[in-house]
């Protein structure tokens, strides 16, 4: 199988993000990807709550998420949006953080809102609150392709081992974990923690990433880890996007999965304990 991870450098305006991830999806298809996969908040990355407001739309109106479908047809490949800050009808107007897998077709085959909010003081100078912006999810998603079960989750959601032990133990082959990771934390926990939950489930774990200094127009300044992932289900790093944007492709085999679970089947040797 070939899958090509998107690796972006978005800025708070989203139809200049969105005419770098349609060049980029045009690349992967036409280097042979069958699937790929854009980073956390594709459409705009800003810490600005009023400058979203003003640019950010709802699913039914948003433009990026109707390109990409178009897109995907044209193409006729699938696309997973890492994710997609979205409006939603909550009373205190917090926005979703909103992942999809697009299918060939154009489809919305399944829909993930991220369920763990970064909410960390990381040191002086960067400290996040994303529950101030963005509503928790509260439903894991296994989605059914053509080729593989997937687990859908988003950046934060590495740091929680059950939940994707939970999507592996209901037949996900391949996690995906698109993000927007800290530098700080990226160079001290990406790779360990990727390689981590590939181990623990079998599982091949697709991370793309965004990267770099923001060019960011209100508000403050952000800057991302980057190092787009893909990692094989006996934790070893097959492909790295390093640094800079662009497309990573790699090719590996699903049957690797069955093969490392049949190895370590720890997915079947659950135990009920006390405490502690």
């Amino acid at each position: 199988m070939r899958v090509a991870l998107l690796q972006l450098n978005a800025g708070d305006l989203p139809e200049k993000n969105l005419d770098v991830t349609l060049d980029y999806l045009r690349q992967s298809a036409a280097e042979g990807a069958k699937f790929a996969l854009t980073p956390e908040v594709t459409n705009c990355v800003s810490n600005s709550r009023n400058h979203q407001q003003s640019v950010l739309q709802t699913e039914a109106d948003d433009l990026t998420l109707a390109a990409i479908r178009a897109e995907a047809k044209t193409l006729g490949i699938w696309v997973l949006i890492g994710s997609l800050g979205l409006k939603t009808n909550d009373p205190d107007g917090r926005f979703a953080n909103r992942s999809f897998l697009i299918g060939p077709a154009g489809q919305i085959v399944a829909r993930y809102d991220k369920i763990h909010m970064f909410d960390v003081d990381i040191d002086e100078t960067e400290t996040f609150r994303e529950s101030a912006g963005y509503r928790p999810g509260s439903n894991a998603v296994v989605a059914k392709t053509d080729f593989a079960k997937i687990g859908m989750t988003i950046c934060y959601d590495v740091r929680f081992a059950h939940l994707h032990r939970a999507l592996a133990k209901a037949g996900a082959k391949i996690l995906t974990s698109p993000a927007a990771f800290s530098p700080v934390s990226g160079a001290a926990h990406w790779h360990a923690l990727l390689r981590a939950r590939a181990i623990e489930t079998g599982c091949f774990v697709l991370a793309p990433a965004q990267c770099g200094i923001h060019p960011i127009t209100v508000g403050a300044p952000r800057k991302t880890y980057g190092h787009s992932l893909a990692v094989s289900p006996w934790g070893e790093i097959l492909a790295d996007g390093g640094e800079n944007p662009g497309v990573t492709i790699v090719d590996f085999d699903l049957d690797d999965v069955d093969k490392c679970r049949k190895k370590i089947p720890s997915l079947t040797h659950d135990r009920d304990f006390k405490g502690p």
